[in-house]
């Protein structure tokens, strides 16, 4: 019966995070509900990227009315740019597929609902646009520090002299530009 068969969709941002917890909850909503999982898709990506294989691969299965809800944890576990999760939700919307945030308990059928999502999904793209800017000022202000007195001090109170890797690391994987930044102290 399509009506009760559900996908449970998990997202973590990196990889060393364990969706475990997440899947957990939403297992235990569907039994409670009596819905019948259709696929769990689990996701370690940043949700601000639109394409991620395990959405892209949901939405696939979502067009085909493999199921008639998508359940997740959080609504900004979909993504974190709003006008990506507006379009999802539009796409939804046409095809009759209900969004279900367990921890959320807002129903986006409804306009209070959907205008409840945006606002929530607005406010956690302001918060990633936030935390960016506030790691681009600190690595800033670290160059400057290593220009000026040729390290900085970091949080644990090591002189550091170098963003990045320590010279002689066997970790060599290219870091986009949005990557994390490593402070390595120099012995």
């Amino acid at each position: 019966m399509k009506d009760k068969k559900v996908a449970l969709y998990s997202r973590v941002s990196k990889e060393i995070q364990t969706n475990e917890q997440q899947l957990d909850s939403l297992k235990d909503f569907c039994k409670r509900e009596k819905f019948e999982i259709y696929k769990e898709y689990e996701e370690k990506i940043s949700g601000a990227k639109e394409s991620r294989p395990k959405l892209d691969l949901m939405l696939q299965d979502m067009r085909k009315n493999k199921f008639s809800a998508i359940v997740v944890y959080k609504y900004d576990r979909l993504g974190r740019s709003t006008i990506h999760l507006l379009q999802i939700l539009e796409e939804m919307k046409k095809r009759k597929i209900r969004l279900i945030a367990t921890s959320q308990n807002i129903d986006t059928s409804t306009p209070t609902g959907k205008w409840f999502v945006t606002n929530l999904i607005a406010l956690a793209e302001m918060e990633r646009e936030m935390i960016k800017e506030r790691t681009q000022q600190k690595l800033d202000y670290y160059k400057k520090q290593i220009k000026k007195k040729g390290y900085f001090i970091n949080k644990q109170g090591k002189k550091c002299y170098a963003l990045g890797r320590p010279t002689g690391s066997k970790d060599k994987k290219r870091r986009t530009k949005s990557g994390y930044y490593q402070r390595w102290d120099k012995k």
